[in-house]
């Protein structure tokens, strides 16, 4: 296998912006911002913290760089932990895996006469206060510097498994690491989304201390702004990779990955929930949220029908599924849009498609049923399994089909499936991305030696049992058909299934092809070739070089674009799969 040239860290190019990085740079900032305040009357110093920032080395640099400072930690006004876990068990339950989307504020985890009692001592204490830590904003709704300490999800994830960082109003951090993350992704970051939504019209600065070596911010006015250049371009977010029981050694190699690692079962390439986006001020490398994209800039990100149907949320996920020398996934299935809306308040389903980018000559996937089980048989044997420790027969009920690099199948919600070992899939799919009910896991641990949790109940309400195999073969694999053609490239319809809002194209070219986002967000992946380059026929944005396996995203605001094979792909035959929301079923899937 030749050398990587897949770019772990992409940056977006900001020019003519600035960021200020190291402790020095950043206190040297606020205390000018401070001074040219002038001297009349005190100073409020705020500092809002997104879960997961670890936030007191800065409170002692700033008590270090302004002699008498008084600092406030603001979670002094939140509710008991015990008030709070009943408050927030609704929204978390006792199911290991899944809870409900909450409805819960910010407001309601603070305590309102302990937020009157910290107004108070603020309001006496003379000179500069600063009142730091989630709910900050509340304690100083007006203060005279605001600073917004941001941290993407996936980082809040490895420190929730460092044991470093607790649940919103939680006193937790030694807890399991399934529960914070359950319990974060229900409610914490729902409650802290809308929370941060409400004060980006105030933040005077934003904070990155993903690298608390290396912290860096910049003024609320230029992040914007670099939001605004992002979003008129293509780009790239910061992937993640992560191991699992089934994990393989294929990503090893083509995303360089660390070689000591057992395996890597998932690369997440375009999940803007949890992705980070790196923006490159000049040299300074700032790492922010790549949601904050996506609440900033929704329209001009996603298109007005996406916007309109979905809100500020990024509908479509690009992640791979790393099998190779590995083992199969569990056998799964994925709620239809009704269940998933009255049991978890989710507004859509994970419909999805494997996409084969790799496969070896033994390479199978587990797609739809087998013709004429009985369904009651088949649930007495996975009860059996999960009760009593008994192996599941799985291809006595789930059809087994031989696949080969460059097919398509297609997973609508309801369609028991799972890819099997020696293969890559590049999962594309609608963004509810937990939203796997185990079915059976193969009788094996997950890698900390526990059973991973089986979603048995969740999934018999979900099979659909008529996708057998006829109907699995005429409908769901390789529904591949040429569309439109030209001078040195061919264009494909691949799916995904007419119930679902995605649409997939496959481009195979050894020239330029001009591409239009038509309004809707589009999301690109190379599936073969070593590098292309998008270019914008207007010169609206500088051209972007793409590696093998790289996803990128191009807003609906860019219009159009041209993709041509580049550097060592030049002359050759290139292929990228497209996924964008289909305009014309939106309404299934508008959000009341």
């Amino acid at each position: 296998m030749k050398k990587s040239n897949f770019n772990k860290f992409p940056s977006v190019a900001i020019n003519g912006l600035s960021a200020f990085e190291g402790w020095a740079e950043i206190l040297d900032t606020i205390n000018t911002n401070l001074s040219e305040a002038g001297s009349a009357g005190r100073k409020t110093i705020v500092i809002e913290c997104y879960q997961g920032v670890i936030i007191q080395p800065f409170i002692t640099q700033l008590e270090k760089s302004i002699p008498g400072l008084k600092c406030i930690n603001a979670e002094v006004a939140l509710r008991s932990n015990e008030e709070i876990a009943e408050m927030v068990y609704p929204f978390v339950t006792d199911d290991p895996v899944f809870g409900y989307i909450t409805s819960l504020t910010i407001q309601q985890f603070f305590d309102p006469e302990k937020i009157q009692r910290l107004q108070a001592e603020l309001a006496d204490t003379p000179g500069i206060r600063c009142i730091y830590g989630t709910g900050a904003s509340l304690i100083a709704p007006d203060p005279g510097i605001f600073i917004y300490a941001d941290m993407p999800r996936w980082e809040i994830q490895l420190r929730f498994r460092r044991n470093e960082v607790s649940n919103l109003g939680a006193d937790n951090k030694e807890a399991e690491f399934s529960y914070q993350y359950r319990r974060a992704f229900f409610v914490d970051w729902r409650v802290l989304d809308r929370f941060k939504q409400d004060l980006f019209s105030k933040w005077d600065y934003i904070l990155d201390t993903t690298s608390a070596a290396q912290p860096k911010m910049v003024s609320g006015e230029d992040y914007f702004k670099s939001l605004e250049l992002t979003a008129g371009q293509p780009f790239r977010v910061v992937p993640f990779f992560d191991p699992g029981p089934w994990g393989g050694q294929w990503l090893k190699e083509v995303c360089d990955l660390d070689r000591s690692a057992t395996n890597y079962a998932w690369g997440f390439d375009c999940v803007p929930e949890e992705n980070s986006l790196l923006l490159n001020f000049e040299g300074v490398l700032f790492e922010t949220p790549a949601i904050n994209l996506v609440f900033y800039q929704p329209k001009q990100l996603l298109g007005k029908k996406v916007y309109e149907a979905f809100g500020a949320e990024f509908p479509i996920r690009f992640d791979f599924l790393d099998t190779m020398q590995g083992g199969n996934l569990s056998l799964q299935v994925h709620p239809l849009k009704s269940y998933i809306r009255e049991k978890f308040g989710m507004a859509y389903t994970q419909d999805e498609s494997y996409y084969m980018l790799e496969a070896a000559d033994d390479a199978i996937a587990f797609l739809g049923l087998n013709e004429n089980i009985k369904p009651e048989k088949m649930l007495a044997a996975l009860e059996d399994a999960q009760q009593n420790g008994v192996s599941f027969p799985a291809e006595e009920y789930v059809q087994k089909w031989t696949i080969k690099k460059h097919d398509h199948l297609l997973i609508p919600a309801g369609t028991v499936h799972c890819s099997g070992a020696n293969s890559v899939v590049l999962e594309i799919s609608a963004t509810p991305y937990i939203f796997t009910f185990k079915l059976w896991d193969w009788d094996r641990p997950g890698l900390d030696g526990k059973p991973r949790p089986i979603s048995l109940e969740h999934g018999k309400n979900s099979i659909q049992w008529d996708r057998t195999t006829t109907w699995v073969k005429n409908n769901i694999i390789n529904h591949i058909h040429k569309v439109a053609e030209g001078d040195g490239w061919t264009e494909e319809s691949t799916g995904l299934h007419p119930d679902s809002f995605i649409e997939t194209r496959r481009h195979r070219f050894t020239k330029k092809v001009t591409h239009n986002t038509n309004g809707v967000v589009n999301v690109i992946n190379l599936v073969e070739g070593s590098e292309i380059i998008v270019e914008s026929p207007s010169g609206a944005f500088a051209p972007m070089v793409i590696h093998y396996v790289e996803t990128f995203i191009v807003p609906a605001a860019v219009g159009a674009y041209t993709i041509r094979p580049y550097g060592e792909s030049e002359g050759k035959t290139c292929v990228t799969m497209k996924a964008y929301v289909r305009k014309d079923n939106l309404i299934d899937y508008r959000i009341n």
